[in-house]
């Protein structure tokens, strides 16, 4: 999709006004985000988008930014007189807060069958997002949802599956996520997210996270069925726990005072980090840490993708760079 990114000055109350102080257009979405932020990352590995749009400015403004990173585009679905999906995203200029008013257009029509599981070549299909992808989070009689069904079928040809999930409002997370953690390899959410799908506050009245929630909404991930690695992240660290129970926290790292521009695509940029370092082999730590490193560089830029930078910049900041405690 598409992000039209709006900076003001502050959320206004209802029926009150907020200043607009500049307006940017970006690609928006997991697919742009997530493939345009592992190609920027210039670790080689081998990207193929797959999804659907509309033929109209959005989706050629996408296609064309897709087209730049070599990756296979073949399999993107152009809907003639469609709309491609769109977000308005509200920026507080002085902390980077964002909200968006999302219209989901051909999003809503893709269906799990456009995915080309049985010619597909990659070792990683990373699918997202529960929750706005309307057809794949469809009631399925077997599997409970139809995402979960088409998960299984990658899963049985031999792809490793990763999911996210988008924080939404509907209170469907239990419902629809936890039928898709049956059949993934990876889990990778925010606390919000992942806190949800397990039916925990992952904050306390104050806004201090419970620690103890992240683990245990982890633990509920594993016990679910998420085969190798279950992942949360959040503004003051990441956590891993894997199938032998084997719980991992890696702090965020101290940003210097006015180097956050934005967090659009945060999580995307984190999540292209962890599979960048799962595919390199890395173990839960070192993966967290460049999944820390990836959603820092994402924060310096206002839109998803402009502010990554090579693994190998990545990882001398990890070096360099202070965590948080």
């Amino acid at each position: 999709m598409v992000d039209t990114i709006k900076k003001i000055d502050a959320y206004p109350e209802m029926g009150m006004l907020a200043n607009v102080k500049a307006i940017e257009k970006a690609v928006g979405g997991c697919v742009p985000n997530t493939l345009i932020n592992l190609a920027r990352m210039e670790t080689g590995i081998p990207l193929t988008a797959v999804g659907r749009m509309g033929d109209d400015e959005g989706g050629r403004f996408i296609l064309n930014q897709l087209n730049q990173t070599g990756a296979d585009t073949e399999n993107i679905h152009i809907i003639k007189g469609g709309i491609t999906g769109f977000s308005d995203v509200m920026t507080k200029i002085s902390t980077g807060e964002r909200a968006f008013f999302h219209f989901r257009g051909e999003n809503s029509n893709f269906e799990p069958e456009e995915v080309p599981i049985e010619t597909l070549s990659c070792r990683i299909l990373h699918t997202a997002y529960i929750l706005l992808l309307d057809k794949f989070d469809e009631a399925d009689d077997e599997y409970g949802t139809k995402m979960a069904r088409y998960l299984k079928r990658a899963q049985e040809m031999g792809i490793e599956t990763s999911i996210d999930v988008v924080s939404d409002k509907s209170g469907l997370f239990q419902e629809k996520v936890l039928p898709a953690l049956k059949y993934a390899d990876y889990a990778i959410m925010n606390e919000i997210e992942g806190c949800a799908a397990a039916g925990l506050e992952p904050r306390d009245e104050n806004g201090r996270l419970i620690e103890e929630n992240i683990k245990k909404a982890l633990s509920v991930f594993i016990e679910t069925g998420v085969k190798k690695r279950a992942i949360i992240h959040c503004p003051e660290a990441g956590y891993c726990m894997e199938p032998n129970g084997a719980y991992t926290r890696v702090p965020t790292f101290k940003l210097p005072e006015g180097y956050i521009k934005g967090s659009v695509g945060a999580g995307d940029a984190f999540a292209a980090g962890c599979l960048a370092a799962i595919y390199e082999g890395a173990n839960a730590r070192d993966m967290l840490l460049v999944g820390a490193a990836a959603g820092a560089a994402n924060l310096s830029s206002a839109d998803s993708i402009s502010g990554m930078v090579p693994m190998t910049e990545l990882k001398k900041r990890i070096k360099e760079w202070e965590m948080n405690d």
